[in-house]
C-alpha cells in the first residue's frame, strides 16, 4: 500500500503564519499600537511577532525612528506581496462563507396554464437552469410586469402590449371534450348532455364559450338560459376538466393543456369546430429582455413551446 501523502509536495517554506500577519498589520499603518488594535492583543506582541519574523529572514524589515516606523526595501517588497496575499485569501474565504445565491425569477400566468403547462415541465426546467430559482405566480388576474410585480409571463391573447416585449409561444385552440364513456359521436346528440361552463377574463379577445361554438357550428343553442341553467359553470379551466374527465359533461377545453388526457384517451374530441383563441406569448418588461436570468428562462421556456 502507498504510503499516504508520500506523493504530496514537499511543505511550504513559510515563516509562522502570526508572524507574517503581525507584520502586514503593522506596515500597513506604520504603527505597532494600531496594528495591535487591529488584531486584538497588545503592541508588546506586535514588536515581538515583527522581530521574530526579521529574525527568521535575517534582514531588517523596519527602521525604528522616534515615535514611528519606516519600512526598509525588503519590507516595502515583503508588504506588496504578503497584502495581495492576504487579500486574495479574505476573498477565498469570504465567498465560502456567503455562497452565491441562486438567481430567482418569478413566472407568472393564469392559473390552467400553470397547472397543466408549468408543473409538469418544472424537474426539466430545474436540470436545464441548475442557478435559477422559478418562483411561480399563478392568477387569472393580469400582473403588473413594468412594475415588477414579476420577471416573466405567459399570456395568451395579440401580444400587442404596450411597455412589453413578446414572443409568440404557441397558438391556442379549444374544442369540445368530454370522458369516452359518455359514448358521444354525433353533434346531433349534444343536447342529451350537459354543458359545462368556464369563466372568462373580460379582456379575452376571442373566448372559448358554448354561444360562440354553436354559432360556428351552425347549430341552434338552447334558448335563452337555458343554455346554462341545464350545465355546471366553473371559474377555473382546471376545474372543468376534472368534470369533464369524470363524465359530467361536456366541456370546452383547451387542446393544449389537455393534451395529455387526449393522447391517454381519458378524454376525446367528438367532433369540431375547433375555436381559435389566439396564442399564447412569452413576455417581459421592455428593457429586461437581456438580463441573464430571465434571457435564460425565456430561452427555456421558447424552446418547450406545444403540448407535453
Amino acid at each position: 500500500m502507498q504510503e499516504i501523502g508520500s506523493s504530496i509536495r514537499p511543505a511550504r517554506k513559510l515563516p509562522a503564519l502570526l508572524s507574517l500577519r503581525a507584520f502586514e498589520a503593522a506596515a500597513a499603518h506604520l504603527s505597532f499600537q494600531r496594528a495591535a488594535l487591529e488584531l486584538s492583543v497588545t503592541p508588546s506582541a506586535i514588536s515581538h511577532q515583527v522581530r521574530a519574523l526579521e529574525d527568521t529572514l535575517g534582514q531588517a524589515l523596519f527602521r525604528r525612528l522616534t515615535r514611528q516606523l519606516a519600512l526598509t526595501p525588503a519590507g516595502q517588497r515583503l508588504f506588496d506581496d504578503l497584502r495581495l496575499g492576504f487579500d486574495a485569501l479574505e476573498a477565498g474565504v469570504d465567498r465560502l462563507r456567503q455562497p452565491a445565491a441562486s438567481q430567482s425569477v418569478t413566472l407568472t400566468t393564469n392559473t390552467a396554464f400553470a397547472a397543466r403547462w408549468v408543473l409538469p415541465r418544472m424537474v426539466a426546467f430545474r436540470k436545464a437552469c441548475p442557478g435559477i430559482e422559478l418562483r411561480l405566480h399563478a392568477s387569472d388576474t393580469l400582473t403588473d410586469l413594468a412594475r415588477g410585480d414579476a420577471d416573466i409571463a405567459v399570456r395568451s391573447g395579440s401580444g400587442n402590449w404596450p411597455g412589453l416585449v413578446a414572443q409568440e409561444l404557441m397558438p391556442e385552440r379549444y374544442a369540445p371534450l368530454c370522458s369516452p364513456m359518455l359514448g358521444l359521436k354525433r353533434v346531433a346528440d349534444l343536447p342529451k348532455h350537459q354543458l359545462i361552463h368556464c369563466d372568462w377574463q373580460p379582456q379575452a379577445l376571442a373566448p372559448a364559450v358554448w354561444p360562440r361554438w354553436f354559432r360556428e357550428a351552425d347549430i341552434a343553442p338552447p334558448r335563452g338560459r337555458a343554455m346554462k341553467a341545464s350545465g355546471l359553470s366553473f371559474s377555473d379551466e382546471t376545474h372543468a376538466m376534472l368534470a369533464a374527465l369524470g363524465g359530467h359533461g361536456v366541456a370546452l377545453l383547451s387542446l393544449t393543456l389537455s393534451a395529455e388526457e387526449l393522447r391517454s384517451g381519458a378524454l376525446v374530441q367528438p367532433f369540431g369546430p375547433v375555436l381559435d383563441t389566439g396564442s399564447y406569448f412569452l413576455a417581459t418588461a421592455s428593457g429586461r429582455e437581456n438580463e441573464p436570468a430571465i434571457r435564460a428562462v425565456w430561452a427555456w421556456i421558447a424552446s418547450q413551446g406545444g403540448p407535453m
